[in-house]
């Protein structure tokens, strides 16, 4: 799709705050002091869908979800594919932002979502992805959309211990308040190609999704994507969706998430530190 605004859709609208200040009471070695502390911003989003239904326009919520704000097109747009809602980025004609009532709205052209399928058409807190999904039906992934086009990537082991130190630099929102999630995108040289932070780590990955559908468009099936804390089976799932082969975190997987990275051979690293890490499934893929 062809936003006009999409430099601020990718890099974050100015004046967007995703931190606030506030006054604390420090106590420690026998003393009391007072002092200003940063904190996470932790706010709702309303999202909402618009398109045509039997030839008749249609608004329909879909989900409260809450998110650290900034890159909110993002979020919805990682969201709608992750989900299933859409299959490709041409299906999104162009996102309506309300700041003043904390409300997006998603302007769909060619589809016409069956919002009783859809898994998050509920309130979902920033620490649960799957808060209020109502059918167990609807915890199992979607085959991927985006197909894996290779068996890579082949990853250089010895290169992985270098990815935490690199994420946390770049996790500018982190080192002043200590309370966000980040997902990262490496290139197999270690490098990292976009870092998106949210207090939901699901958020945080919908956002980098979201930032790679909107400007490519393509399967993540030659990059790494790394996450900042545990990997939950839902994240494993958005990893499918998206086509991505190679997932590392700092954190432990789950046993859901290791059967979903098992279920599409998706390489699923833990524990990630300087000079160790497990590696739960896909060790063939590790030079």
């Amino acid at each position: 799709p062809c936003f006009a605004n999409m430099n601020n859709i990718l890099h974050g609208s100015p004046g967007i705050s995703q931190t606030i200040t506030a006054m604390v009471s420090k106590y420690g070695d026998d003393h009391i002091c007072e002092h200003e502390d940063i904190l996470a911003v932790e706010a709702p989003l309303q999202i909402y869908l618009a398109y045509e239904e039997d030839g008749k326009a249609v608004e329909a919520p879909l989900s409260i979800t809450m998110r650290t704000p900034g890159h909110d097109p993002l979020l919805v747009a990682g969201l709608l594919f992750s989900e299933g809602v859409i299959k490709n980025a041409s299906q999104i004609l162009a996102m309506k932002e309300e700041p003043e009532l904390q409300r997006l709205t998603a302007v769909l052209q060619g589809v016409t979502p069956n919002l009783t399928k859809t898994s998050r058409r509920f309130y979902a807190s920033s620490s649960c992805g799957v808060c209020g999904k109502t059918l167990l039906s609807s915890l199992a992934v979607q085959p991927a959309v985006m197909r894996r086009v290779q068996q890579g990537p082949y990853i250089q082991s010895i290169g992985l211990s270098a990815l935490p130190g690199r994420l946390r630099a770049a996790q500018k929102a982190f080192q002043e308040t200590g309370g966000l999630h980040a997902s990262g995108l490496f290139n197999l040289q270690g490098e990292l190609l976009a870092l998106y932070e949210d207090i939901g780590r699901h958020n945080a990955l919908d956002k980098l999704i979201g930032s790679h559908l909107l400007s490519r468009n393509s399967p993540l099936n030659t990059e790494i994507i790394m996450l900042s804390g545990r990997v939950s089976f839902e994240l494993v799932q958005k990893v499918a969706m998206v086509g991505g082969q190679a997932l590392v975190a700092v954190g432990a997987p789950s046993s859901a998430a290791l059967a979903v990275a098992q279920q599409h051979d998706i390489t699923l690293i833990g524990f990630l530190r300087d000079n160790s890490f497990n590696c739960y499934h896909g060790s063939w893929r590790l030079k």
